[in-house]
């Protein structure tokens, strides 16, 4: 029986990714409620805060399926959350070789436990693709339209070899954002200082969103109580899968409510047409190869951005583990906006 994650204080948790966005919320919450915490990084990583929150610190390269083993077995960890994910990249291989190679890895560590713990990946809303006439839902075929979306879909069919094995659940997150996270916060700093909103096309195109907060608590319900993905997943679409969305925005709507949550008046909207949008990408991929690091905006982000409205359903994550916002949107976004500037973001 896989063990409850809000009864059992002493359940022992690996997370991978811990330093990223998402991981490091997830470590502090699960540190808060009195796990065991195992925190896979790199080499590389900065890991001060990490120790500091109380998690214990695990070095392996994310495809290297032997020191992932080893770091389940040693850590008796009982449910494995990987989190971990390539989304920028200088090279297009790069995404596949974290995001497809990397989940194959942990999902054949997990199988290779004498006694394989729940695994609940982290996928994206890009692995779906855009949505259509109405919010996409699980069952809706997946079309992704970037690398980074075709590299999170591959990762999640991966995953289907093990799923005689392994229990595992997967979380689809739309548009996240919350203290610390660096993506949106160039949206609060244009409006925080400019008083201006910069948006594709003219701006009636919608996204969920959803704050990290309340996408770890669907991680969380997700380990305790999510359906567990079919040994033959292509014979029933969207079983083991969820989304994780509140609601949804166009982006003028979305410029207005940072406005609000910055207490200031609406921002003046500039639109960019979608030549110029991609051309700005194509720069982007310039600037980026000359600093030898993969920055925010290129042609892979702005061709999801072009594709149309990124809207999904989280009906099943409520129908199914009661799970819903614990805020409104606005209530997170002031959230979100006294943080940036208590930590003189801006």
């Amino acid at each position: 029986m896989v063990p409850r994650m809000n009864a059992d204080a002493e359940t022992s948790v690996l997370v991978t990714g811990a330093t990223g966005f998402i991981g490091a919320h997830l470590v502090r919450r699960l540190v808060a409620e009195g796990r065991r915490v195992s925190a896979v990084v790199r080499a590389a990583s900065r890991v001060d805060e990490l120790r500091a929150a109380g998690a214990e610190v695990v070095t392996s390269e994310i495809t290297d399926r032997t020191g992932l083993a080893r770091a389940i077995e040693s850590s008796k960890s009982r449910v494995v959350f990987h989190v971990a994910g390539l989304v920028r990249a200088l090279h297009t291989d790069d995404f596949m070789t974290v995001n497809e190679r990397g989940v194959e890895a942990v999902a054949a560590a997990c199988a290779d436990q004498g006694e394989p713990p729940v695994l609940v990946l982290v996928s994206s809303l890009a692995a779906a693709g855009p949505s259509r006439a109405q919010p996409t839902t699980e069952r809706d075929p997946s079309l992704p339209v970037s690398h980074y979306g075709r590299s999170k879909l591959a990762g999640e069919r991966v995953t289907a070899k093990y799923a005689g094995t392994v229990p595992i659940t997967i979380v689809r997150p739309c548009v996240v954002f919350g203290p610390g996270d660096r993506a949106m916060f160039e949206m609060f700093k244009s409006i925080a200082h400019y008083g201006f909103h910069v948006i594709p096309g003219r701006g009636e195109k919608r996204l969920s969103l959803i704050a990290v907060a309340d996408v770890v608590e669907c991680l969380l319900l997700a380990a305790e109580r999510g359906e567990r993905l079919a040994v033959d997943s292509a014979s029933d679409v969207g079983r083991g899968i969820y989304f994780a969305a509140a609601d949804d925005l166009s982006y003028r709507e979305l410029g207005n409510a940072i406005a609000d949550s910055l207490e200031m008046q609406q921002p003046r909207i500039v639109c960019l047409p979608e030549s110029l949008t991609r051309m700005i990408g194509g720069v982007g991929d310039v600037v980026s190869r000359l600093r030898q690091r993969a920055g925010w905006i290129g042609r892979d982000k702005l061709s999801e951005v072009l594709a149309g409205s990124w809207t999904c359903s989280a009906e099943k994550a409520r129908r199914e583990f009661s799970w819903s916002p614990a805020a409104s949107l606005i209530e997170r976004l002031r959230e979100t906006a006294t943080w940036y500037r208590d930590a003189g973001w801006f």
